[in-house]
């Protein structure tokens, strides 16, 4: 299952991308939108959108049974790089 914080990252990017692509409509943002959908559906395994941000929210929501989670970060998180606007 993949780390809570990248499946976070993962979503937050696509929100991103989405909200880019709708603006601006480069090929460059859809080609990002595109790749960081492919991550998402394969890190939910989900094969749509709407299904990987389902199975996201259901991950990312905060069990009630759940300890609090350690102010250290995971050792599996990888850093990814934050989504910016092509340059033009």
């Amino acid at each position: 299952m993949t780390d809570p914080a990248i499946l976070r990252n993962l979503v937050e990017q696509y929100e991103t991308l989405k909200v880019l692509h709708m603006e601006q409509g480069s090929a460059g943002t859809r080609r990002r939108l595109e790749d960081i959908t492919y991550t998402l559906c394969v890190s939910t395994g989900t094969r749509t959108p709407a299904e990987a941000l389902s199975v996201a929210e259901q991950r990312l929501k905060p069990s009630p049974a759940a300890p609090a989670a350690s102010a250290a970060p995971s050792e599996a998180a990888m850093p990814l790089a934050p989504v910016t606007a092509p340059r033009s």
